[in-house]
Protein backbone atom coordinates (compact mmCIF):
# COMPACT_ATOMS: atom_id res chain seq x y z
CA UNK A 1 0.00 0.00 0.00
CA UNK A 2 1.24 3.25 -1.03
CA UNK A 3 2.37 5.74 1.90
CA UNK A 4 2.61 9.44 2.82
CA UNK A 5 5.41 8.38 5.60
CA UNK A 6 8.46 9.44 3.83
CA UNK A 7 11.88 10.58 5.18
CA UNK A 8 15.12 11.84 3.30
CA UNK A 9 18.64 11.93 4.12
CA UNK A 10 21.61 14.02 2.61
CA UNK A 11 23.28 13.48 -0.65
CA UNK A 12 26.43 11.15 0.45
CA UNK A 13 29.44 10.97 -1.24
CA UNK A 14 30.55 7.18 -1.42
CA UNK A 15 33.00 7.09 -4.21
CA UNK A 16 36.33 8.95 -5.74
CA UNK A 17 36.63 8.60 -9.29
CA UNK A 18 38.29 10.09 -12.53
CA UNK A 19 35.52 12.38 -12.70
CA UNK A 20 34.79 13.13 -9.24
CA UNK A 21 33.29 10.68 -7.63
CA UNK A 22 29.59 8.79 -6.92
CA UNK A 23 26.61 9.85 -5.17
CA UNK A 24 24.22 8.47 -2.96
CA UNK A 25 20.51 9.74 -2.51
CA UNK A 26 18.83 7.52 0.54
CA UNK A 27 15.22 8.03 1.62
CA UNK A 28 12.56 6.23 3.58
CA UNK A 29 8.91 5.30 2.40
CA UNK A 30 7.01 3.92 5.60
CA UNK A 31 10.63 2.89 7.67
CA UNK A 32 11.76 1.16 4.11
CA UNK A 33 15.22 2.30 3.17
CA UNK A 34 15.85 3.32 -0.32
CA UNK A 35 19.26 4.58 -2.16
CA UNK A 36 19.79 5.17 -5.92
CA UNK A 37 23.90 6.27 -6.80
CA UNK A 38 24.61 8.96 -9.59
CA UNK A 39 28.06 9.44 -11.11
CA UNK A 40 28.12 13.02 -9.82
CA UNK A 41 26.53 15.40 -7.26
CA UNK A 42 24.27 17.89 -9.42
CA UNK A 43 22.52 14.15 -10.92
CA UNK A 44 22.22 13.17 -7.38
CA UNK A 45 20.52 16.85 -5.77
CA UNK A 46 17.92 16.51 -8.61
CA UNK A 47 16.75 13.08 -8.42
CA UNK A 48 16.56 14.34 -4.30
CA UNK A 49 14.95 17.37 -5.49
CA UNK A 50 12.09 15.98 -7.51
CA UNK A 51 11.49 13.36 -4.52
CA UNK A 52 10.92 16.31 -2.10
CA UNK A 53 8.76 18.23 -4.65
CA UNK A 54 6.36 14.62 -4.93
CA UNK A 55 6.10 14.89 -0.88
CA UNK A 56 5.43 18.50 -0.65
CA UNK A 57 2.76 17.74 -3.52
CA UNK A 58 1.12 15.23 -0.99
CA UNK A 59 1.73 12.41 -3.63
CA UNK A 60 2.33 8.85 -2.02
CA UNK A 61 4.93 7.00 -2.58
CA UNK A 62 5.30 3.12 -3.19
CA UNK A 63 7.34 1.65 0.02
CA UNK A 64 8.05 -1.58 -2.88
CA UNK A 65 10.02 0.91 -5.58
CA UNK A 66 10.64 4.43 -2.94
CA UNK A 67 9.11 5.97 -6.01
CA UNK A 68 6.09 8.42 -6.12
CA UNK A 69 3.38 6.33 -7.36
CA UNK A 70 2.55 8.35 -9.99
CA UNK A 71 6.23 8.44 -11.38
CA UNK A 72 5.75 4.25 -11.83
CA UNK A 73 5.55 2.93 -15.28
CA UNK A 74 5.58 -0.30 -16.62
CA UNK A 75 8.80 -2.02 -16.91
CA UNK A 76 10.83 0.89 -14.78
CA UNK A 77 11.37 -0.15 -11.73
CA UNK A 78 12.61 -4.21 -11.76
CA UNK A 79 12.63 -5.99 -8.62
CA UNK A 80 15.46 -8.18 -7.16
CA UNK A 81 13.40 -11.12 -7.20
CA UNK A 82 12.00 -10.39 -10.88
CA UNK A 83 15.60 -10.17 -12.07
CA UNK A 84 16.89 -13.33 -9.96
CA UNK A 85 14.35 -15.31 -12.47
CA UNK A 86 15.80 -14.15 -15.11
CA UNK A 87 19.67 -14.47 -14.25
CA UNK A 88 18.87 -18.18 -12.92
CA UNK A 89 16.94 -18.92 -17.02
CA UNK A 90 19.73 -17.18 -18.59
CA UNK A 91 22.55 -19.77 -17.06
CA UNK A 92 20.32 -22.91 -17.17
CA UNK A 93 21.09 -24.00 -20.27
CA UNK A 94 24.56 -23.91 -19.68
CA UNK A 95 25.02 -25.29 -16.38
CA UNK A 96 25.04 -28.99 -15.32
CA UNK A 97 21.98 -30.52 -13.18
CA UNK A 98 24.07 -30.18 -9.92
CA UNK A 99 24.85 -26.90 -10.39
CA UNK A 100 21.23 -25.46 -11.40
CA UNK A 101 20.43 -26.43 -8.24
CA UNK A 102 23.15 -25.01 -6.48
CA UNK A 103 22.19 -21.86 -8.17
CA UNK A 104 18.88 -21.79 -7.02
CA UNK A 105 19.74 -22.42 -3.53
CA UNK A 106 21.85 -19.38 -3.16
CA UNK A 107 19.48 -17.03 -5.22
CA UNK A 108 17.01 -18.38 -2.51
CA UNK A 109 19.37 -17.26 0.64
CA UNK A 110 20.15 -13.50 -0.98
CA UNK A 111 16.27 -12.99 -2.79
CA UNK A 112 15.19 -14.00 1.27
CA UNK A 113 17.41 -11.57 2.68
CA UNK A 114 16.57 -8.67 0.06
CA UNK A 115 12.99 -8.45 0.82
CA UNK A 116 10.58 -5.91 3.04
CA UNK A 117 8.48 -6.48 5.59
CA UNK A 118 5.19 -7.07 4.00
CA UNK A 119 2.22 -8.13 5.01
CA UNK A 120 0.85 -11.61 4.44
CA UNK A 121 4.43 -13.40 4.59
CA UNK A 122 4.08 -16.79 4.08
CA UNK A 123 6.46 -19.73 6.32
CA UNK A 124 9.90 -19.38 5.98
CA UNK A 125 9.31 -23.33 5.13
CA UNK A 126 6.91 -22.79 1.91
CA UNK A 127 8.33 -19.61 0.93
CA UNK A 128 12.00 -21.15 0.46
CA UNK A 129 10.35 -24.32 -1.57
CA UNK A 130 8.09 -21.99 -2.98
CA UNK A 131 11.31 -19.67 -4.48
CA UNK A 132 13.81 -22.67 -4.79
CA UNK A 133 11.63 -25.30 -6.83
CA UNK A 134 9.14 -22.68 -8.66
CA UNK A 135 10.96 -18.83 -8.99
CA UNK A 136 14.31 -20.24 -9.56
CA UNK A 137 13.72 -23.48 -11.71
CA UNK A 138 12.60 -22.53 -15.14
CA UNK A 139 11.90 -26.32 -16.04
CA UNK A 140 8.63 -25.25 -14.03
CA UNK A 141 7.51 -22.36 -15.53
CA UNK A 142 4.81 -24.54 -17.44
CA UNK A 143 3.10 -25.90 -14.82
CA UNK A 144 0.50 -24.46 -12.04
CA UNK A 145 2.16 -24.15 -8.51
CA UNK A 146 -0.21 -25.00 -5.51
CA UNK A 147 -2.23 -22.40 -4.15
CA UNK A 148 0.39 -22.03 -1.04
CA UNK A 149 2.75 -21.75 -3.64
CA UNK A 150 1.27 -19.33 -5.79
CA UNK A 151 0.61 -17.08 -2.39
CA UNK A 152 4.51 -17.79 -1.61
CA UNK A 153 5.65 -16.18 -4.90
CA UNK A 154 2.89 -13.32 -5.02
CA UNK A 155 4.31 -12.55 -1.52
CA UNK A 156 8.13 -12.38 -2.73
CA UNK A 157 6.61 -10.48 -5.84
CA UNK A 158 5.19 -7.55 -3.66
CA UNK A 159 8.05 -7.52 -1.03
CA UNK A 160 11.26 -7.74 -2.94
CA UNK A 161 13.46 -4.77 -3.01
CA UNK A 162 14.80 -3.05 -6.11
CA UNK A 163 17.67 -4.85 -7.74
CA UNK A 164 19.17 -1.09 -7.63
CA UNK A 165 19.02 -1.41 -3.53
CA UNK A 166 22.38 -3.53 -3.42
CA UNK A 167 24.30 -0.19 -4.81
CA UNK A 168 24.12 0.14 -0.93
CA UNK A 169 26.84 -1.15 0.93
CA UNK A 170 24.53 -1.65 3.97
CA UNK A 171 22.17 -3.72 2.27
CA UNK A 172 25.13 -5.73 0.22
CA UNK A 173 26.32 -6.91 3.38
CA UNK A 174 22.69 -7.58 5.05
CA UNK A 175 22.80 -10.22 1.42
CA UNK A 176 26.70 -11.51 2.35
CA UNK A 177 25.57 -12.02 5.88
CA UNK A 178 22.93 -14.42 5.03
CA UNK A 179 25.19 -16.24 2.63
CA UNK A 180 27.30 -16.86 5.43
CA UNK A 181 24.77 -18.75 8.09
CA UNK A 182 23.08 -21.59 7.40
CA UNK A 183 19.30 -22.18 8.73
CA UNK A 184 19.54 -22.51 12.27
CA UNK A 185 22.00 -19.06 12.42
CA UNK A 186 25.12 -20.61 12.46
CA UNK A 187 28.04 -20.17 10.81
CA UNK A 188 27.86 -22.14 7.66
CA UNK A 189 31.23 -23.72 5.80
CA UNK A 190 33.57 -22.11 4.31
CA UNK A 191 33.21 -23.39 0.64
CA UNK A 192 28.87 -23.04 0.87
CA UNK A 193 29.80 -18.68 1.89
CA UNK A 194 32.18 -18.55 -1.23
CA UNK A 195 29.57 -20.48 -3.26
CA UNK A 196 26.70 -18.68 -2.39
CA UNK A 197 28.98 -15.27 -2.84
CA UNK A 198 29.87 -16.31 -6.18
CA UNK A 199 26.30 -16.64 -7.12
CA UNK A 200 25.27 -13.22 -5.74
CA UNK A 201 28.77 -12.02 -7.55
CA UNK A 202 27.73 -13.11 -10.93
CA UNK A 203 23.59 -12.20 -10.68
CA UNK A 204 25.04 -8.39 -9.59
CA UNK A 205 27.29 -8.54 -12.91
CA UNK A 206 23.91 -9.64 -14.96
CA UNK A 207 22.56 -6.79 -13.12
CA UNK A 208 25.53 -4.33 -14.79
CA UNK A 209 25.27 -6.02 -18.40
CA UNK A 210 21.54 -5.46 -18.49
CA UNK A 211 21.88 -1.50 -17.61
CA UNK A 212 20.07 -2.26 -13.74
CA UNK A 213 23.33 -1.27 -12.10
CA UNK A 214 26.71 0.89 -13.27
CA UNK A 215 28.84 -1.33 -11.35
CA UNK A 216 29.03 -4.36 -9.33
CA UNK A 217 28.78 -3.24 -5.59
CA UNK A 218 30.42 -6.18 -4.05
CA UNK A 219 33.73 -4.72 -5.36
CA UNK A 220 33.38 -1.57 -3.48
CA UNK A 221 32.58 -4.14 -0.22
CA UNK A 222 35.81 -5.24 1.93
CA UNK A 223 34.65 -8.75 2.80
CA UNK A 224 37.13 -11.63 3.35
CA UNK A 225 36.52 -14.47 2.35
CA UNK A 226 36.54 -17.55 4.76
CA UNK A 227 39.53 -20.47 4.71
CA UNK A 228 38.75 -23.97 3.21
CA UNK A 229 40.93 -26.91 3.95
CA UNK A 230 43.03 -27.38 0.80
CA UNK A 231 44.90 -30.51 1.95
CA UNK A 232 43.76 -34.03 3.56
CA UNK A 233 43.73 -34.92 6.76
CA UNK A 234 45.54 -38.14 6.81
CA UNK A 235 43.79 -39.59 10.01
CA UNK A 236 40.56 -39.78 8.73
CA UNK A 237 41.63 -41.29 5.43
CA UNK A 238 40.71 -44.91 4.73
CA UNK A 239 43.55 -47.58 5.32
CA UNK A 240 44.38 -50.12 3.04
CA UNK A 241 43.11 -52.65 5.23
CA UNK A 242 40.09 -50.86 5.85
CA UNK A 243 39.07 -50.73 2.61
CA UNK A 244 39.11 -54.54 2.00
CA UNK A 245 36.82 -54.70 5.01
CA UNK A 246 34.70 -52.50 3.28
CA UNK A 247 34.24 -53.85 -0.08
CA UNK A 248 34.54 -57.04 1.76
CA UNK A 249 30.97 -56.40 3.56
CA UNK A 250 29.63 -54.98 0.69
CA UNK A 251 30.32 -57.76 -1.31
CA UNK A 252 28.71 -60.45 1.19
CA UNK A 253 25.55 -58.31 1.55
CA UNK A 254 23.43 -59.60 -1.32
CA UNK A 255 23.60 -60.50 -5.39
CA UNK A 256 23.83 -56.43 -5.19
CA UNK A 257 26.59 -56.22 -3.11
CA UNK A 258 28.71 -57.88 -4.94
CA UNK A 259 27.49 -55.83 -8.43
CA UNK A 260 28.78 -52.72 -6.37
CA UNK A 261 31.92 -53.99 -4.93
CA UNK A 262 33.56 -52.68 -8.45
CA UNK A 263 31.85 -49.42 -7.83
CA UNK A 264 33.57 -48.81 -4.37
CA UNK A 265 36.62 -50.08 -5.40
CA UNK A 266 37.08 -47.37 -8.20
CA UNK A 267 36.01 -44.94 -5.72
CA UNK A 268 39.19 -45.82 -3.53
CA UNK A 269 41.89 -47.57 -5.74
CA UNK A 270 41.31 -45.02 -8.53
CA UNK A 271 40.10 -41.86 -6.90
CA UNK A 272 36.70 -40.98 -8.77
CA UNK A 273 33.99 -38.88 -8.35
CA UNK A 274 30.78 -41.55 -8.08
CA UNK A 275 29.79 -39.59 -11.13
CA UNK A 276 32.67 -40.87 -12.87
CA UNK A 277 32.10 -44.30 -11.70
CA UNK A 278 28.61 -44.71 -12.81
CA UNK A 279 29.40 -43.74 -16.37
CA UNK A 280 32.43 -46.10 -17.05
CA UNK A 281 32.19 -48.72 -19.94
CA UNK A 282 34.24 -51.36 -20.09
CA UNK A 283 35.38 -49.50 -23.42
CA UNK A 284 36.58 -47.15 -20.96
CA UNK A 285 39.23 -49.64 -19.38
CA UNK A 286 42.48 -51.29 -20.26
CA UNK A 287 42.74 -54.10 -17.69
CA UNK A 288 45.99 -56.54 -18.79
CA UNK A 289 46.01 -60.07 -16.87
CA UNK A 290 48.86 -59.27 -14.47
CA UNK A 291 50.41 -55.96 -13.57
CA UNK A 292 48.47 -52.13 -13.41
CA UNK A 293 45.90 -51.25 -15.85
CA UNK A 294 44.49 -47.88 -17.07
CA UNK A 295 41.03 -46.36 -17.02
CA UNK A 296 39.93 -43.21 -19.79
CA UNK A 297 37.46 -41.23 -18.51
CA UNK A 298 35.25 -39.26 -20.86
CA UNK A 299 31.65 -38.97 -18.88
CA UNK A 300 30.14 -37.86 -15.41
CA UNK A 301 26.60 -38.02 -14.30
CA UNK A 302 25.83 -36.57 -11.27
CA UNK A 303 22.58 -36.99 -9.17
CA UNK A 304 20.59 -33.85 -9.48
CA UNK A 305 17.32 -35.04 -9.32
CA UNK A 306 14.58 -35.26 -11.41
CA UNK A 307 13.80 -31.61 -11.37
CA UNK A 308 16.73 -30.16 -12.60
CA UNK A 309 17.48 -32.38 -15.88
CA UNK A 310 16.69 -31.78 -19.12
CA UNK A 311 14.62 -35.16 -19.93
CA UNK A 312 13.81 -35.72 -16.20
CA UNK A 313 15.89 -38.69 -15.22
CA UNK A 314 17.84 -38.27 -11.45
CA UNK A 315 21.20 -38.41 -13.67
CA UNK A 316 22.56 -36.18 -16.85
CA UNK A 317 25.45 -37.53 -18.90
CA UNK A 318 28.12 -34.34 -18.89
CA UNK A 319 31.59 -34.16 -19.60
CA UNK A 320 33.82 -34.23 -17.03
CA UNK A 321 34.30 -31.58 -14.31
CA UNK A 322 36.37 -28.40 -15.08
CA UNK A 323 37.13 -29.87 -18.33
CA UNK A 324 36.20 -29.71 -21.92
CA UNK A 325 32.76 -31.41 -22.92
CA UNK A 326 35.04 -33.77 -25.43
CA UNK A 327 38.33 -33.78 -23.42
CA UNK A 328 39.29 -37.19 -21.38
CA UNK A 329 41.53 -37.65 -18.11
CA UNK A 330 44.02 -41.24 -17.56
CA UNK A 331 44.11 -42.57 -14.65
CA UNK A 332 46.81 -45.40 -14.11
CA UNK A 333 45.01 -48.52 -11.37
CA UNK A 334 46.00 -51.35 -9.25
CA UNK A 335 46.30 -54.53 -9.71
CA UNK A 336 43.67 -55.28 -7.02
CA UNK A 337 41.35 -53.01 -9.06
CA UNK A 338 42.21 -54.19 -12.49
CA UNK A 339 41.14 -57.78 -10.67
CA UNK A 340 37.75 -56.75 -9.10
CA UNK A 341 36.95 -54.66 -12.27
CA UNK A 342 37.97 -57.70 -14.16
CA UNK A 343 35.81 -60.15 -12.16
CA UNK A 344 32.96 -57.69 -12.32
CA UNK A 345 32.53 -57.72 -15.66
CA UNK A 346 32.43 -61.64 -15.66
CA UNK A 347 29.52 -61.49 -13.49
CA UNK A 348 28.12 -58.16 -14.13
CA UNK A 349 25.50 -59.24 -16.86
CA UNK A 350 23.72 -62.14 -15.39
CA UNK A 351 23.49 -60.01 -12.28
CA UNK A 352 21.80 -56.93 -14.41
CA UNK A 353 19.69 -58.98 -16.22
CA UNK A 354 18.22 -60.61 -12.88
CA UNK A 355 17.18 -56.96 -11.31
CA UNK A 356 16.06 -55.98 -14.58
CA UNK A 357 13.52 -58.26 -14.42
CA UNK A 358 12.55 -57.84 -11.01
CA UNK A 359 12.03 -54.16 -11.18
CA UNK A 360 9.71 -54.89 -14.22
Amino acid sequence: MDSYDVRFWDTKKIADNASGGRYRVRWAVNGQEHCKSFKNKTLADGFLDNLKDAARDRRPFSPRTGLPAAETTDGEIVTWYEHARSYAEAKWPTLAPVSRRSVAEALVTVTIALTAKEKGAPQPRVLRRALFAWAFNPATRETDPSREIALALGWAARASLPVSAPDDPATVRLALGACAKTLTGKQAAGSTQRRKRSVFYNALGYAVELGHLASNPIDRIQWTAPAVAQTVDRRVVVSPGQARKLLAAVRGLSDRGAHLEAFYACLYYAALRPSEAVTLREADLYLPAKGWGRIVLAASASRAGTAWTDHGTSRQERGLKHRADDETRTIAVPPELVRLLRAHITHATPVTKRYKQTAA
